[in-house]
């Protein structure tokens, strides 16, 4: 009787584990691009008080395809304002500041992520016509997964291109402001102007799904139909709905994806 009482114990012990197990790899095969976000947004929250951060802000521009700039992050500070792209690819990046394109493991082009966060930066300026190109740092963030090859100047906390790990946001910006402030007597925005931005990005911030939709659409070379009823890319695959990220993932590898958009799992599959 105890034997079996044991025999069942363990088996029922096993099947936790089991299922603790396929819960883990679930939430690492399928939700990379949320975690890598969760990561950028846990350390946006550690910002001091005075500073204004936005998320996911779409905003019009007269220079891209869709007529609409999807920026990741924005960070307001008396001294400087911080525009933030993100990426979360795996491998070995290869860039450099000047050329169109970079590479992922030296197979796999895609846009220079300084260009497009300079879309990103033209598109802020249009709305906050007072800022210029000195008060801001472009920051390209990637996954701890990934390796850099990319300029030096590149990593150095003097540049105003930055590229930096997801996990390292906090870090950079910290001594990126205490570099600016012991070369600059007086900060060129107040905590008022740091109000004023953040309220004027805020609400011109396109929240409508519809153009937020069309704007997807658009990245993926898709003029008709929507992807889905909630305005979101689905996998080409399984139907399954993906993140923006995974979209623009799968748009920046065109050679691989042939302008199709998959979930992680079914991008393993076209390696």
């Amino acid at each position: 009787m105890f034997k079996r009482l044991f025999n069942n114990s363990s088996k029922q012990q096993l099947n936790k584990t089991s299922l603790k197990e396929g819960k883990k790899n679930k939430v690492e095969n399928t939700r990379i691009g949320e975690i890598g976000e969760y990561k950028i947004n846990l350390q946006l929250e550690q910002l001091p008080q005075e500073f204004k951060y936005l998320s996911d802000v779409l905003l019009p521009s007269k220079k891209t395809k869709s007529g609409y700039s999807q920026i990741d992050h924005i960070v307001f500070t008396t001294h400087a304002i911080f525009v933030i792209e993100t990426k979360n690819y795996t491998g070995v990046i290869y860039g450099h500041r000047n050329r169109t394109e970079w590479s992922l493991n030296g197979k796999f082009n895609f846009t220079n992520p300084f260009h497009q966060n300079y879309g990103h930066i033209e598109a802020v300026k249009s709305i906050l016509p007072k800022i210029t190109n000195e008060n801001i740092v472009s920051v390209v963030s990637f996954n701890r997964r990934s390796t850099f090859k990319v300029n030096e100047e590149l990593r150095k906390i003097n540049s105003n291109d930055l590229i930096i790990y997801d996990i390292e946001l906090l870090e950079y910006v910290t001594r990126k402001l205490n570099v600016i402030k012991l070369s600059s007597s007086q900060p060129p925005f107040t905590t008022a102007d740091i109000l004023n931005m953040y309220t004027t990005v805020s609400e011109g911030n396109i929240t409508d799904k519809k153009i937020r939709a069309a704007h997807i659409r658009t990245l993926n070379g898709q003029t008709q139909e929507t992807p889905n009823s909630t305005g979101n890319s689905t996998c080409k695959t399984c139907g399954k709905v993906v993140s923006s990220k995974v979209t623009q993932y799968c748009l920046a590898h065109s050679n691989r994806f042939k302008g199709n958009v998959y979930c992680y799992e079914h991008q393993k599959s076209h390696f």
